[in-house]
């Protein structure tokens, strides 16, 4: 089952359900009124969505014309947007490109930051860049939306908690970050508004691809029209969710509609390229010395997708412009 929120003029949208190959939706009136309001009542909202779902793609329900562009974020805010960095290449090349050792824990214990929840991006909505000094940079990421969970998760007890998936472009400002760090205090004017994928998607929509807490496709990422890298999601995700859960559980419980990060999808094989540009400068600066890709720049086009092995478009297009702000 495929999901997504309509703009209407209100601040949370209209819940809608997807059909199967993406060209139709329908209202899920009756059901619930937002996806929050679906995700705060899921073991009784989930069967009618699936319902609603099945009559759509039947030609039972009438469905209109899907706009893309009229959609916002599936939540277009969250009570907590908390991102991980599960892909242990991308750690270690991030800290070499500001100079930085990966911590001592690296491979044991997974990191964490608490992002901005308030204010998601939707799937076209453009990325505003006050200050190209900033060192603005897209990261294409894996989502897995909570319902309710408890403190004291387990990992073999954390695909229940799951009951959505997304993508995500964590914006980040990387020129930022360092001095942000050095305060010992994390993340904060570096993270800027997040976008997501135009579709929340059950976990079944994955298929076999969706094992033990790790989405084996392909992350693929474009710029300016050209492929940036399409890195295989799955095997190179050291923490996978059910770790990440595991993790973020162990102090405090989360509401339902909660976000989960997997930081940005990362491969040492260099030919499967990157999901950021900093790896990208990274892998300059290591062969030649220095960076000679720049930060994004207004007028910058950035897509990121996942298809099926079939070739189906999962979560929709995130397509976004860079502008001046």
């Amino acid at each position: 089952m495929r999901l997504a929120t309509l703009r209407d003029g209100t601040r949370d949208g209209k819940l809608v359900v997807v059909s199967h190959d993406g060209t139709k939706i329908t209202p899920a009136e009756g059901i619930a009124p937002t996806l929050q309001a679906a995700l705060d009542t899921w073991d009784e909202a989930e069967p009618k969505l699936r319902a609603l779902a099945k009559k759509l793609d039947a030609g039972e329900v009438e469905g209109q014309p899907l706009d893309v562009a009229k959609l916002h974020a599936p939540l277009p805010r969250a009570y907590e947007w908390v991102d991980g960095s599960a892909y242990i290449n991308h750690i270690v090349l991030v800290r070499k490109a500001r100079n930085a050792e990966p911590p001592e824990t690296l491979e044991t214990d997974p990191l964490v930051y608490q992002g901005g929840s308030g204010v998601l991006l939707a799937p076209t909505d453009d990325i505003e860049l006050p200050n190209p000094e900033w060192g603005l940079d897209f990261e294409a990421e894996i989502c897995v939306v909570l319902g309710d969970t408890p403190r004291g998760v387990k990992k073999d007890d954390a695909d229940r908690h799951v009951k959505l998936l997304m993508l995500c472009n964590d914006v980040t400002l990387r020129n930022l970050i360092p001095a942000e760090l050095k305060k010992n205090f994390g993340f904060f004017n570096s993270k800027p508004a997040t976008a997501f994928s135009p579709f929340a998607i059950t976990p079944d929509e994955l298929g076999d691809a969706w094992k033990e807490g790790r989405v084996h496709l392909t992350m693929r990422t474009t710029l300016n029209g050209d492929l940036a890298g399409d890195p295989a999601a799955g095997p190179e995700m050291h923490f996978s969710f059910r770790d990440l859960i595991q993790h973020i559980t162990k102090t405090r419980a989360f509401t339902a509609g909660t976000i989960l990060g997997s930081g940005t999808v990362s491969n040492e094989d260099e030919a499967r390229g990157v999901s950021c540009l900093a790896e990208r400068r990274m892998r300059e600066i290591l062969k030649d010395g220095k960076p000679t890709t720049a930060f994004l720049k207004a007028g910058d086009e950035v897509t990121i997708e996942m298809r099926d092995t079939e070739g189906r478009n999962l979560f929709g297009t995130i397509a976004q412009k860079v502008v001046e702000a």
